[in-house]
């Protein structure tokens, strides 16, 4: 059964992954794979999510796919307990997935029932499509993308940052042009997306 835990961002709902495991985390292994934030200038969130995986006594084996190799890739996802994609650009990200084909082992991986934790970029690339958030991202920073169709791993499309600075004005137009069309999932970063096999449920981290 698929399981996928999407944030936007990860340090602020990591209790409820915790939760949302429904086994013990610590000595579990996890695949981190901070490749979005390449082409950012704001990367506070990748340290952040990774010390609050370890805080939790998760092993963070960090991969790099826009320099690994195809091997290294494969063997990585393969072997570790859990999948974490963090945030950055979507766009990018999605590029260097499809270049190095991690996007079918990491689709591949989920429907074995592995766990995918995504955050902000890491939780757009699991929708079919990406170019409804162009708002948010400069789709320019990936100059050899092929195509804007993405993992297709959900039937939704997750809105990060949700009511969050610095994205609050982006996110209100990519709702006001897209929620006709598309099935939008607008979330906070004190929200996260709990998916079990095709059945989902937005969670809260405010008490």
């Amino acid at each position: 059964m698929k399981k996928m835990f999407l944030t936007s961002s990860f340090v602020d709902v990591a209790d409820l992954f915790v939760e949302f495991a429904e086994e013990k985390c610590a000595g579990k292994a996890v695949t981190f794979i901070p490749t979005a934030s390449l082409v950012e200038d704001v990367k506070f969130y990748v340290d952040a999510g990774k010390k609050a995986l370890e805080e939790r006594g998760i092993i963070v084996d960090e991969l790099e796919i826009s320099t690994a190799t195809k091997e290294k890739i494969d063997s990585t996802l393969k072997n570790n307990d859990y999948i974490y994609v963090t945030g950055g650009n979507t766009f990018f990200l999605l590029q260097e997935l499809q270049r190095t084909g991690a996007d079918t082992v990491i689709s591949e991986q989920i429907n074995l029932g592995k766990m995918y934790i995504g955050e902000s970029a890491g939780s757009i690339v699991l929708s079919r499509n990406i170019e409804y958030v162009k708002e948010m991202d400069d789709f320019t920073a990936a100059s050899n993308i092929g195509t804007f169709l993405s993992l297709g791993m959900i039937d939704f499309y997750p809105v990060p940052h949700h009511t969050n600075f610095p994205f609050k004005e982006s996110v209100e137009k990519i709702i006001s042009i897209f929620e006709e069309e598309i099935d939008l999932c607008p979330i906070s970063n004190t929200q996260a997306i709990a998916i079990h096999g095709d059945k989902f449920e937005v969670w809260d981290a405010k008490t």
